[in-house]
Formats: structure tokens, C-alpha cells, sequence
């Protein structure tokens, strides 16, 4: 199945149209779709009426950089001031995240957007693409923030989705932009990127986003179009049953599988659930490619948020406005 992008801040009949393909189970929204605070919300319900059956509505909401809504939100840190509270302050380096996590997911929730691709687990060891979105270099620090993230996330009523499986962090390469190799052994890997994901999944993460990136010692090709990664390791070794996810096949590094429907096939055969279209100008061909395909839309039902206060209820919270004003970085948008 896919989760498609659209162009502006209101959908337009064609899009209307995606959103009626037995295919489509969602749409991911940029800051391309951000005016305001009311508009976002008016937009996703829009979504949800325009389609058949239920609509997944997702964003990337990190904070820092990565940061899609912003004007009457919350100024997120990025991840990477937890790590560096955690040296001295482990306690309270972990309440701190837990309350960035509450609080972002809150917000998301309370515009009507079910999910924030959140957080990023990798290890914080220089790539490109990575940089200060990731919590720390220490696979052990990144582990127990990454738990209390999930925990943060899940009690705003938000499902939470590691990523980018099975590590980005440690090339240096921007998969946006260029293809990505890690040649480290299977072993090596374990000992280091995937310690975060182990703990995330014991945490209860929902969902698992997968890195456009090559380990050569482990599969020949991405770990997103890769059975050995997702079947054999994430599903069989680390017994996670949550959703599977792409990155956006649109980036440079999916490219060399093929063209459009060459990576979707790929992605969908190699076990992955859902495939991030986010480019408006590749739907079209992505929908035509998945004609035929026998699809479990409802399977992500699972993600879609729960018991948003709405933003009339979220302002008068007690708990948000005191995370609001005590959170390092200031958070104040």
C-alpha cells in the first residue's frame, strides 16, 4: 500500500481522485501543506472525507531542522540536546525527552494528524542526512532515550516509529542525494545501530522506518527492498509485528533498483507494508503500479492517533503549557 504526498494546502480534484484508489492508505504532509494551525486541521479532514475508507495522516514533526508545522507550535529542539544532557544528568536527560515527545506528539494530534515519523534512532556519527536529529554516538544512550521517547509519544495518544532500520547514522552519505554503502559486518551492526531498535521495539514502538542504505556484508541491495533485512532480521530475529515502512522512494539512493514501479515492487516483495510516495508528480504511476496487487489497506487502522484534546483543549492543559516553558532550547514558536 502507499502513503502518498499532495502539492499545496488544499487538495485538488486529481488528488481528490489518489485518494479514492483502493491503494492509497494515507497521505504524508510537508511544510509545502502548512499555512496555519486551522487550515492543517482542515486539510486532513478534508483528506479523511475525500477517501472511501480510513486515512493515515502523517508528518515529520522531529523538531530542530525537521520540522514541518511551525508558526503556533512549539520550537523543537533537536534530538541531539538529550545526549548531551544524558552524560550528566541521566534522569533528567530521559523525563526531558519523554516531555519533547509528549509535547510534539500532542500538537500533531491536535491539528487532526494521526502521526509524526518519530524518532530517529540513529546513532549520532556524522552522516550528512542525521546530524543533530539523532539523540547521541552511544548506542546505549540512544537506547534508553529512545525508550522514553516511545513512552512519551504513546501517552499522547501517538503510535511511534523508529527509524531509519537498521542504522543511517553511521555513513556519511545523504541518501537524498547520494547512494549510501556500510560495509561493516552483520555483528558489528548488532552491537551498535541496532541496540536503539531493540529497545525501541521492547518499548512498544508501532512502526519501522527502513534507510535507503547498502550493507553489502549483510544483503546486496538496500535494506528497504531487502527480504534477509526485513523477513529474516527485523521480523524473525527481533520478532517485531508492527508496520514496515519505506523511506521515500523519490530519494537519489531508491533510484537504483529502477524506475517507479521497479522500486515499489521491490520494496512491497521484499516484505515491506508501505511505501512513502512523496513527490505529487510520481502518484500517479505509483498508483498504476500496484494494480492487481492484493493490498491490506485497513493494516494501518493500528496508527491512527488517539484522544487528541484538540487545540482549545491542548491550550488550556495544564501539562502543556508547563512543558512548553520548561523545556531546554526554549520552546517556545
Amino acid at each position: 500500500m502507499l502513503v502518498i504526498g499532495v502539492a499545496g494546502t488544499e487538495l485538488t480534484a486529481q488528488e481528490r481522485d489518489w485518494l479514492q484508489h483502493d491503494a492509497c492508505a494515507g497521505v504524508i504532509l510537508f511544510t509545502r501543506n502548512f499555512a496555519s494551525r486551522a487550515q492543517v486541521a482542515e486539510l486532513s479532514q478534508a483528506i479523511r472525507e475525500a477517501a472511501p475508507r480510513p486515512q493515515l495522516v502523517c508528518v515529520d514533526q522531529e523538531g530542530g531542522r525537521v520540522q514541518r508545522f511551525r508558526e503556533g507550535y512549539a520550537a523543537l529542539p533537536p534530538l541531539e540536546i538529550f545526549g548531551a544532557r544524558y552524560r550528566s544528568d541521566r534522569e533528567g536527560a530521559m523525563a526531558a525527552a519523554r516531555e519533547h515527545a509528549w509535547l510534539m506528539a500532542s500538537e500533531v494530534r491536535a491539528t487532526g494528524v494521526d502521526l509524526s515519523f518519530a524518532p530517529v534512532v540513529d546513532l549520532h556519527r556524522g552522516n550528512l542526512a542525521i546530524g543533530d536529529r539523532a539523540f547521541d554516538a552511544d548506542p546505549e544512550v540512544v537506547a534508553a532515550l529512545t525508550r522514553a521517547y516511545v513512552e512519551g509519544m504513546h501517552d499522547a495518544g501517538m503510535a511511534a516509529t523508529l527509524k531509519h532500520f537498521p542504522g543511517h547514522g553511521s555513513v556519511r552519505e545523504d541518501t537524498h542525494f547520494d547512494n549510501a554503502i556500510d560495509d561493516r559486518t552483520l555483528d558489528e551492526i548488532r552491537a551498535q545501530d541496532l541496540v536503539p531498535f531493540v529497545a525501541g521495539i521492547d518499548a512498544g514502538a508501532d512502526a519501522v522506518m527502513l534507510a535507503h542504505v547498502v550493507y553489502p556484508q549483510v544483503a546486496p541491495e538496500p535494506a528497504g527492498y531487502s527480504s534477509r533485512w526485513i523477513n529474516d532480521i527485523l521480523r524473525d530475529e527481533m520478532h517485531f509485528r508492527g508496520v514496515v515502512f519505506s523511506d521515500d522512494i523519490g530519494m537519489a539512493a531508491a533510484h537504483g533498483v529502477g524506475g517507479v514501479k521497479a522500486r515499489i515492487d521491490a520494496h512491497l516483495d521484499a516484505g515491506c507494508d508501505v511505501v512513502l510516495v512523496c513527490h505529487p508528480e510520481l502518484v500517479p504511476e505509483s498508483l498504476a503500479a500496484v494494480e492487481g496487487r492484493a493490498l491490506n489497506t485497513m493494516a494501518l487502522t493500528g496508527l491512527i492517533g488517539r484522544g487528541a484534546l484538540g487545540w482549545d483543549g491542548l491550550l488550556a492543559d495544564q501539562r502543556y503549557n508547563a512543558v512548553r516553558g520548561d523545556m531546554p532550547g526554549g520552546f517556545i514558536a
